[in-house]
């Protein structure tokens, strides 16, 4: 039996959530239901069964990329649309207390199997790094800097689901 669970928001306790990151935390804690409501982003954690505490947390929305934006060796396999769809990784966060545990990078793993699950077309999966670690960690698992965007990356989803 596994650790760890995942699971769409709902009833959890959010209040202790602490990833030593105050955006990630007030976000996580005071605007990702409205986010919900308003179906900008879905929301997902990863709770620990023992005690039910969340371990970590990410969001999910729909995106698309500029054809423009990605590199020529990938654009050129693809259908001339100005725009190219893809899913967002708005936020992801650690608490502080599952530090060291490889909760991102289950995280990460759990995104990337619900968009290959989905039913809706996805090229790539982007993700908005809160600062140079997150966008280490994010070059870490082969995603990509958008040239164009600053602290923007992506990971095709071919080269995301050949390396889970």
């Amino acid at each position: 039996m596994t650790r760890f669970y995942s699971e769409q928001l709902g009833t959890h306790d959010r209040k202790s959530f602490a990833s030593g990151n105050d955006r990630i935390d007030s976000y996580f804690r005071d605007t990702v239901s409205q986010d919900i409501r308003r179906n900008y982003a879905a929301c997902y954690v990863l709770v620990e069964r023992e005690n039910l505490r969340i371990a970590g947390f990410y969001t999910l929305s729909a995106t698309n990329i500029p054809l423009t934006d990605i590199p020529q060796e990938l654009s050129k396999k693809l259908q001339r649309y100005p725009m190219v769809p893809a899913v967002l990784i708005g936020w992801l966060g650690r608490d502080l207390a599952f530090r060291r545990q490889g909760i991102c990078p289950l995280l990460l793993q759990d995104a990337i199997i619900r968009v290959s699950k989905s039913n809706i077309g996805a090229f790539a999966i982007c993700a908005d790094a809160i600062d140079e670690a997150s966008a280490a960690f994010y070059r870490e698992h082969l995603f990509t800097p958008f040239a164009s965007r600053a602290g923007s990356l992506f990971l095709p989803m071919k080269t995301a689901l050949r390396n889970l």
